[in-house]
Parts: structure tokens; C-alpha cells; sequence
């Protein structure tokens, strides 16, 4: 279908300007496509001077399609040379702005599709005008080293589009924002400097190329301030001294900017190297709530620098920069988008309607804000367009005089003035409603009564090293007295209040944690309510506020993923970091937010002990099984590929058996096959005994080494073959022979717990399968019980309780049901490796009866949930005056008990019936 033939919508014609010999040529067309042009004349000086000096060339593109015609005029710069390049490309943006306009008002275009257009235009502008100039300055000899071929990536100089042409945005009149780099790796120190002279005449006049006003008119105006310190640095700087501008200087404003960034012309890969280094300083790691603020001062001081505050007055409104304009829907947009695209990489689109649209399908905007933003935008940018469209205007002012009006509703195809001016008005309403509450901080409000020692405790807040800054303060005094409202709707206020306290003392600073409790108050209920209730965890949370993001991130709430589910995620992550030491900082963020997520979801009742416990040693699981790759090939890099067949990772104790608490540490052991292989095969090898050993200690390393994101987990290799004196490593030959030859019966005990949890699957499976060997071979030896009940006496003579709340160690207790439970499963040599499971194993196998098994599985679901519940609770020996009243709240919840007594009898009930089980089965 031809151009012509698109050509049907019909805006009303405003007066017909006189085109006389293009109407002529174009009398064959159908009356509506004249309408459209003639419309078009009338309404536009700019188009119909534009008809009446190309109309030569229009007639030849209404023969065909407008993507035709495009293509063709950006086809026809390729080649040339700079002394031909600057009339042709004024020549390609008369028709290409042309050609845009008559799709535009023709309605053969949408928006996206025009504004491409033109930011093809100023793309293909750019690069050819860097690609000739460069070209010059090789001729001359003024590039050290380079030959003719480096023109095509013009040297090095790389442009990159900002703004509105960074997304494809560009408007009718708009100017092009460029910053403008080299890559000064290209060179050698010392040619450094003489290149850099080149690069900046070759800028300079493409910018006049550009901009220069002639007989032909103008390509676009080009404005290069967004560039670093524009004030003091030359137009083209290296991509070394930009960097070290924003990693040192860079503001709120530039990261902004950043999101649009694209590289447009010159050495393009060079320009995309570049802002992967940037994404650390445009992307923050953590969600960046402070940006709101700054993005409200900056809406403000542009308001003030213009004039715009007030009423919507529709006579010279600015319909990019007034209330209820386009900047506010594009602010929005990209405030958002800081706040939270460091954590999610969908969330960086650089254009408006993708980023509205991306936000809304992470939950980030209401799906129904978003397609409405999205709507009055679209209705914005194009009453933009008709506005410029008049006579070529670098300008976002709607009209002055009635006649203005009447022009711009013609141009938009509405008939009735009025009703255009009416529809108008309520969609600059609407945007200033849907935006505005987002970026206005809340007003202050007073707080509720104080007793003096909370009135004290609150004065001294202002000396913690959280509120140092005149900007903390600022932002703190609006969350206050809401922080202050709701600790005191807590079942016992002061205690409360001391809890947030120190909380609050412990936390190294408060601009983003204190901006996200004003975007978000529901997350002050979460801080009070960890305040009043675990202690401990409010003191991890001072600590570690960063996994507070976590709580905002959409799916927080949601089922628990399970562990198959977490490493993809977990691996996904890691593979994204481009080194060793960031895979490692990227874990520790990752498992601290998912740690924290159980542990919120166990106080608030939203999971059980049992379930908080599974979590736990799934999370541990995930990190294992996705870290261990990372692990060895950070080893191989230096060392080569493992020999042999690999290692097994197994876990033990509570992590084999699938029951963590919140300050678990992971008991390990690594069992590896070398296969017959002596060493490894690469830069620096090592014997395979050698390189298993310290493969393992890498590991260790990677789990357990503090970095300034805090450590995975402590790591215990104690229950490995021969224990501290064996190596941290064993091959599975020596784990069989030593295991049925030499192990203690402690050390088969251990083993009914173990579970592969990072391996080769196959050699997962000769593991498991050495293992039910022993459990088979040495289970049903006369030593076993005896053994058990010498070790038992040991514990309790090593290790008294640690206070009357003590729900692990001693008899009767944790430790001692655990205990059991393996005999259990090593007498019978059951699979099972949870308690659970093994106490029912020692039923069927007849050492339990169905009395003891019942007893014994209440009892320690009762002390679980009571070691489960103090441990997230507290990091110290349980203390029922030290925790408050919260505390006890969440354990008698948890333990089902009415009062502490209550709980207390029912400890020692249990307690003593265990201890009378056990002695029992161990006499027998």
C-alpha cells in the first residue's frame, strides 16, 4: 500500500496556506489524503514550506511507503565525505521531518514510530558527521597511529545520546543531548594527549555540522552540558577521567540521566563498555528511597528557575516542564526506576512507556496508574508535537490566543475548541493528582504523649551516628512521630521503644533506611514489631538494613520457592557478577535477605518451627549447591580442572538433617574420587590429595571469610574422618575403609544424618550408597548402646544448661531426642535422616514403643519450637526478663503454653519423661 494510500485521517483544515504547485501535482489523490496535506499546509508553516521545497521529492515518496522513503535518505550518508555531509543531512531532515509530520497527522504512524523515526535521523546524523570528521583528522595526521579503517569507529569518540534521543524519543524541535567520549585505551600514555586534541576539534565541528544555521536550514541543535563538570572540561574527555567523575561526584540528576544513556555514533562498542561500567553508580545495589527526595528538590528548583508554580492556566502552559506536564510523568517514571532497577535489571528500560510498563509488572506502580500514565502521556507528547510542528519551535508553551488554540485542536483532529481545551485542562489535572503525592514528602504531625524516661530516651537520638546529617534529621523528623504512634500502640510501649532504641543506635546511617520508611509506613509496623518481640533480630536488622529491601520487593510474602527453585535463582545471580570476590558479595546480599524473610515470617506466625527450620536448611542447601560450582572453577582457574571424578559435599549434623535455627553454622565434610589421576592439569598443579584439600578450604573460605557484607555461614568440619587430625578432605576409598574399619560409634552416628548437598550426582549416589553400607554393616553391633550411653554421660559432664530455659543440651533435652533418634536409624539401618523420621524408624524396628515414639516426638517438637523460637529471638542463653514481654508472647505462642509457669511444667514434664526413655532403651 502506498504512502498516499495510508494517508485517511482527516484533520479539520485551518485556512490552507498557498502550495499551489504541490496542490496541483497531487489533485489525482483521493479528497482525503488532500485533506491531510492541505490540512497539514494550513496548520503548519513549517510543513508547507517544507511541501512546497521538496515537493519533488514527496510526490516520489506518496508513491510508496514511508519506511521506504526513511530508509532511502539515511542510505544516501553512508559514503560521504565531510564537505558533501552537511548539506546532505540538512536536505534528509527537511523530508524526514516531513515525512514524519504527514504520517503523524495522517495517523499512518503512532508516536513510538515517529519519534523513531527522528531519533534514527539524529543517530545517523551523528555518527556519519563523527565518522567524516575523524576521517580528516587521520588525513592530516593529527591521530597518532591510526589508519583510514579506524574512521568507521571514528577513532575511538564515542557519542552517547541522552535524554529524549537516548530513548528514542526525539521530538519535531527537540536539540540533542550528547556526551561525548574516547577511549583512551586505544593509545598509548604518551599519544594520550595529542589524540585527545583531535577528538576535541572533531566534536566541535560536528556540533556545528549540526547546529549551524544556513541556507539549508539546520540538522538539530546539539547541547553537550551533560557532560562531566561541563563548566571546566573540553567537549570530549576520556572514558578513565568520566568515570572517576562519577564514581567521586556524581549526583542524583546524573544517575537519572544515565537511565537513557545509549551510544549513538562513533565507536559504539567502546561507548557500550562504558556504561557497563557505569551500572554500579546509575544501578545502586540496594533501593535507593533517598532519590525521591532528590528528585522532588529538583522538580522544584526547575519550577522556580522557570516560573511555573501556580494554577493550570492553559495560555502558555509548558507542556513539558508545568504541573501535570510530561517531565512529571517522566520523573516518576525514572525515580522508580533508581529506586529499584539496582535489584531488578527488567525494571531498566529507557524509554517512558516501557519503564511505566515494566514497573507495573513488578508491582511497582498499580497496573491501572501505569496504563492511564501511559495514555496522558502519549496525549501529551503529541499535543508537544502539534505545538512545534507550527513553525519548527524549540518550544513546549501551548498558545496564547484563541486562534492558537483553534490551530493545535485542528491539528489534533477535534472539531470543537472547547471541548479540546476542556479534555486538555483534566489530563494535566490528572497527572499533577497521580504524580505529585509521590514525590511531596509527608507533613510533619505530632507524635503521642511520652513519660520523661521515654521523652529522654527519644532526645537522645539526635547524637547516634544515624542522624549526623542535616538531611537524615530532615527526613527522620517526618517518620518520627508515626514511629512514636505506632511503639506505642505495642503491648508494652517502653520496652518497645528501648528496643528501637537500640536498634536505632546500632545503625551506621539513616538517609535510605529512614526515605524508605516515608515511602513506605507499613515497614515501620515491621521494625516495631521485631522490637517489641525479638530483640536479636532487631539487632541484626541495625546491622544489616539493607535487607529491608527485601520486605518491598514484591514477592516477600510469598510461598516458600523450595531449594531447587532458590539455586536457579541463587545461580542466575551469581553468573551475572563478573568476578570471583562480587560472586561472593552477591551470595552474602542474596542468602542475609532470604535469612531474614524466614525469620520475619516465623514471627509472624505465617510459618511454624518445623517449617522455619526446613527453610533454614533449604536456604543453606541453595547457597551450597550454587556456590560450589563458583568455587571450583575459581580454583581451576589457577589450578586446573578437578582430577578424576570430583568431590561430594555432604552435610551433616542439623543440616543433613533438614532442621536449621536461625544461628545454625553448617557442619561439612568433602569426600572426593581422583579416579586413578594423580594431579591436575593446569597453571599451577597440585598432587589430587593436595588439590582436594585445599579445595575445601576455599570453600570454607568462600562460606564462612567476613567481607564488608558480613559472612554466609560458620563451617564446622569437625565430624570428618578421624576428625581435627584428618584431612578436610577424604577420598571415598579411604572414607569406606576408614568408616567400616575405624570409625567410633559417634562417627557412624553422624553418618545416619549426612545428605549430599553440592555433587556430581553420580558420585552423589556411590556416597549414599557407602554410606547404608556402614549403617547396615556396624547398626546392629553389641557395642552401639553401650557406646551411646558413655558418650551421653560425656556431654552432660562437658556441657551443663545454659539456664532454666535450656532446650538443647542436657538430658532429657534436644540433644538427647536427636541422640536417640540415630540409634534409632543406625540399629535399623534406616535412610531417614530427619529426627522424626528416625524416631519412627526406631518403632518399626521394635527399640522404641508406640507409647515412647509418640512421647518422644512431642517432646521435641516442644523443644524445637522453644530452641527454635529463643534463637531467633536472641543471641544469648535464653532470658525471659531480657526478651520483655514480646518475647514470651512469641515462645508461649509458639510452645502452645498459657503463661510462663505453664511453659515451665510442661518443660520439665517432658524433660523427665525423655530422660526415663532413654536411660531405658540404653539399659536394654
Amino acid at each position: 500500500m502506498t504512502f498516499a494510500a495510508r494517508l485517511t485521517r482527516c484533520p479539520i483544515p485551518f485556512e490552507p496556506a498557498r502550495i499551489e504547485e504541490p496542490r496541483a501535482r497531487f489533485a489525482a489523490l483521493a479528497p482525503e489524503v488532500r485533506a491531510v496535506l492541505e490540512g497539514a499546509a494550513g496548520c503548519s508553516p513549517y510543513l508547507a514550506g517544507l511541501m512546497e521545497r521538496q515537493a519533488d521529492w514527496l510526490e516520489a515518496a506518496l508513491a510508496g511507503s514511508p519506511e521506504a522513503a526513511l530508509d532511502a535518505e539515511l542510505a544516501g550518508l553512508v559514503a560521504l565525505d565531510s564537505e558533501a555531509l552537511g548539506p546532505a543531512l540538512r536536505h534528509a531532515k527537511a523530508r524526514i521531518a516531513l515525512l514524519a509530520g504527514l504520517a503523524d497527522l495522517g495517523g499512518v504512524w503512532p508516536l513510538e514510530q515517529v519519534t523513531g523515526a527522528l531519533t534514527r535521523l539524529a543517530d545517523a546524523a551523528v555518527h556519519h558527521a563523527l565518522r567524516a570528521l575523524a576521517a580528516d583528522e587521520i588525513r592530516r595526521g593529527k591521530v597518532p597511529g591510526a589508519v583510514p579503517g579506524d574512521a568507521d569507529t571514528a577513532c575511538g569518540i564515542v557519542a552517547l545520546a541522552m535524554g529524549k534521543g537516548g530513548a528514542g524519543e526525539l521530538n519535531y524541535s527537540s536539540d540533542i543531548d550528547l556526551i561525548c567520549l574516547f577511549d583512551e585505551t586505544r593509545y598509548a600514555p604518551d599519544n594520550v594527549q595529542e589524540a585527545r586534541a583531535a577528538f576535541i576539534r572533531v566534536v566541535r565541528k560536528m556540533t556545528a555540522m549540526l547546529s549551524d544555521l544556513t541556507a539549508d536550514g539546520y540538522v538539530f541543535r546539539t547541547d553537550l552540558r551533560l557532560r562531566p563538570d561541563a563548566s571546566v572540561t573540553p567537549v570530549c574527555i576520556s572514558m578513565a577521567a568520566a568515570e572517576q567523575y562519577y564514581e567521586a561526584q556524581g549526583r542524583t540528576w546524573e544517575r537519572a540521566a544515565y537511565i537513557k544513556a545509549r551510544p549513538c555514533g562513533g565507536d559504539l562498542a567502546a561507548g557500550a563498555r562504558f556504561l557497563q561500567t557505569l551500572t554500579p553508580f546509575v544501578w545502586r545495589r540496594h533501593l535507593d528511597f533517598a532519590a525521591i527526595q532528590d528528585a522532588y528538590d529538583m522538580r522544584l528548583r526547575i519550577r522556580e528557575h522557570k516560573g511555573l508554580h501556580g494554577p493550570i492556566v492553559l495560555e502558555g502552559h509548558n507542556m513539558k516542564l508545568g504541573m501535570g506536564g510530561i517531565r512529571e510523568i517522566e520523573f516518576f517514571t525514572q525515580t522508580r526506576q533508581i529506586i529499584a532497577g539496582g535489584r531488578d535489571p527488567s525494571l531498566r528500560a529507557s524509554d517512558t512507556v516501557g519503564g511505566l510498563a515494566a514497573l507495573a509488572a513488578k508491582g511497582w506502580v498499580p497496573e491501572a496508574d501505569a496504563a492511564e500514565l501511559t495514555e496522558l502521556y502519549r496525549a501529551h507528547r503529541e499535543i508537544e508535537h502539534r505545538v512545534q510542528m507550527v513553525a519548527d519551535a524549540q518550544t513546549h508553551d501551548l498558545p496564547t490566543t484563541p486562534d492558537g488554540f483553534d490551530r493545535i485542536a485542528r491539528m489534533c483532529g477535534e472539531a470543537d475548541t472547547e471541548t479540546f481545551r476542556s479534555a486538555l485542562h483534566a489530563r494535566l489535572e490528572r497527572v499533577a493528582e497521580l504524580t505529585e503525592g509521590f514525590f511531596a514528602p509527608g507533613e510533619t504531625r505530632s507524635g503521642p504523649e511520652m513519660s520523661a524516661e521515654m521523652r529522654e530516651i527519644v532526645e537522645g537520638w539526635r547524637s547516634y551516628p544515624a542522624l549526623r546529617s542535616e538531611r537524615a534529621v530532615a527526613i527522620f523528623k517526618r517518620v518520627q512521630p508515626e514511629i512514636l504512634s505506632r511503639l506505642d500502640r505495642a503491648a508494652n510501649p517502653s520496652e518497645a521503644l528501648r528496643q528501637f532504641d537500640g536498634f536505632l543506635a546500632g545503625l551506621p546511617a539513616g538517609v535510605q533506611l529512614f526515605s524508605l520508611f516515608e515511602a513506605n509506613p507499613q515497614l515501620i509496623d515491621l521494625i516495631v514489631d521485631i522490637c517489641a518481640t525479638a530483640p536479636g533480630l532487631a539487632s541484626y536488622l541495625s546491622r544489616n538494613a539493607a535487607v529491608l529491601d527485601a520486605v518491598i520487593g514484591g514477592d516477600f510474602f510469598a510461598p516458600w520457592p523450595g531449594t531447587a527453585a532458590l539455586v536457579e535463582v541463587l545461580s542466575k545471580r551469581l553468573e551475572e557478577r563478573a568476578d570471583y570476590e562480587a560472586r561472593l558479595t552477591s551470595a552474602r546480599i542474596w542468602a542475609r535477605e532470604w535469612h531474614f524473610r524466614i525469620g520475619v515470617h516465623h514471627l509472624r506466625g505465617l510459618i511454624d518451627a518445623g517449617q522455619a527450620g526446613r527453610e533454614y536448611a533449604d536456604l543453606a542447601g541453595a547457597v551450597l549447591a550454587a556456590l560450589w560450582p563458583v568455587v571450583v572453577a575459581e580454583f581451576a582457574r589457577k589450578h586446573g580442572q578437578p582430577p578424576g571424578r570430583g568431590a561430594v559435599v555432604l552435610g551433616m549434623g542439623s543440616l543433613g538433617a533438614e532442621r536449621l535455627n536461625a544461628q545454625s553454622d553448617l557442619d561439612l565434610i568433602v569426600i572426593y574420587d581422583a579416579d586413578g589421576v594423580d594431579a591436575s592439569d593446569g597453571p599451577r598443579p597440585l598432587a589430587a590429595r593436595a588439590y582436594y584439600s585445599r579445595l575445601t578450604q576455599a570453600l570454607v573460605t568462600a562460606l564462612s571469610a567476613p567481607m564488608a557484607d558480613g559472612r554466609l555461614y560458620e563451617v564446622d568440619m569437625r565430624l570428618r574422618p578421624s576428625g581435627r587430625q584428618g584431612p578436610v578432605a577424604t577420598a571415598i576409598q579411604s572414607f569406606r575403609s576408614y568408616q567400616m574399619e575405624e570409625a567410633w560409634t559417634w562417627e557412624h552416628l553422624a553418618l545416619t544424618r549426612a545428605r549430599p548437598v553440592a555433587a556430581d550426582f553420580a558420585l552423589a549416589a556411590e556416597v549414599e550408597e557407602a554410606r547404608m553400607a556402614v549403617l547396615a554393616a556396624k547398626g546392629g553391633a553389641d557395642r552401639v548402646l553401650p557406646d551411646v550411653a558413655e558418650m551421653r554421660d560425656r556431654i552432660f559432664a562437658a556441657k551443663a544448661p545454659d539456664g532454666a530455659w535450656e532446650a538443647k543440651i542436657g538430658p532429657g533435652r534436644l540433644q538427647d531426642i536427636e541422640l536417640l533418634a540415630q540409634v534409632g536409624a543406625l540399629r535399623s539401618a534406616a535412610p531417614a535422616r530427619r529426627v522424626e523420621a528416625q524416631l519412627r524408624a526406631g518403632l518399626k524396628a521394635g527399640y522404641l514403643t508406640r507409647e515412647d515414639e509418640a512421647a518422644l516426638q512431642e517432646a521435641y517438637r516442644f523443644f524445637w519450637r522453644l530452641q527454635s523460637g529463643a534463637r531467633l529471638l536472641t543471641e544469648q542463653p535464653l532470658d525471659m526478663t531480657a526478651i520483655g514481654a514480646g518475647g514470651q508472647a512469641f515462645l508461649l505462642r509458639e510452645t502452645g503454653a498459657s503463661n510462663l509457669d505453664g511453659m515451665a511444667s510442661q518443660m520439665e514434664g517432658h524433660k523427665d519423661r525423655v530422660a526415663a526413655i532413654i536411660a531405658r532403651v540404653l539399659a536394654a
